[in-house]
């Protein structure tokens, strides 16, 4: 029996939502590895929805919940549902989504609100000793809930190739250990049961993109 792993999305569309490379990369490389991917998102509105032309938000309303949907090919349930007792694994992918609709950290940094559903969910993975994987902007949730974590975003100095490596600096700021890695490297914290990769907080290739992520389900799933 393959290994059931949780995937929690935030949207659909990188600027308001869950990354949809990103989470298409999971569900594919969880495919790969034998695992059954379970997709679970909040029953709750969006902060706001952008125009993915324009990079503007607009008036519109959409909910977290049914645009997620997208993603999971309508295969999806309520994040409220969610028991860590049937489940081996999490993985949480990246997009605005996370720190928009997951948290509040788009609009409030190292002092954000992480969604105490979205907390919940943590928490109990970690304390059940079940591997976590983070890609992205997601492992900032883990530097919210988890202080002195080890966690990857990449790179902690900012050029063309790490335009978000600021994020890493914030991280330490509450107490995390930042890792610098490349896109295609991931990094363990054995304690805590946490992998990470930096996905699109790089300039790079999609298709190392996609080989980051790779190594980071390979890792969750040989973890759990």
């Amino acid at each position: 029996m393959g290994k059931r792993v949780a995937v929690v999305l935030a949207g659909c569309g990188v600027y308001d939502g869950s990354e949809i490379h990103e989470s298409s990369a999971v569900l594919v490389h969880l495919s790969r590895e034998g695992a059954q991917a379970e997709v679970y998102a909040p029953d709750v509105d969006q902060m706001h929805v952008v125009d993915h032309m324009k990079g503007q938000p607009t008036q519109e309303k959409r909910n977290v919940l049914v645009e997620s949907a997208r993603i999971a090919r309508g295969n999806i349930k309520d994040l409220a549902k969610l028991d860590v007792k049937g489940l081996d694994a999490l993985i949480i992918p990246g997009g605005f989504g996370v720190a928009k609709n997951l948290s509040t950290w788009a609009t409030q940094g190292k002092n954000c609100i992480i969604s105490k559903e979205v907390e919940d969910v943590l928490k109990a993975f970690h304390a059940a000793k079940k591997p976590i994987g983070l890609c992205c902007i997601s492992p900032v949730l883990a530097a919210k809930i988890f202080p002195g974590c080890e966690l990857t975003v990449g790179h902690d100095t900012e050029c063309e190739k790490w335009p978000y490596a600021k994020t890493a600096e914030t991280m330490k700021e509450l107490g995390c250990k930042h890792v610098n890695k490349h896109v295609t490297e991931i990094h363990v914290d054995v304690k805590n049961k946490l992998v990470t990769t930096s996905a699109f907080m790089c300039n790079a290739p999609i298709h190392e993109i996609y080989d980051g992520i790779g190594k980071m389900v390979k890792e969750v799933v040989r973890l759990a």
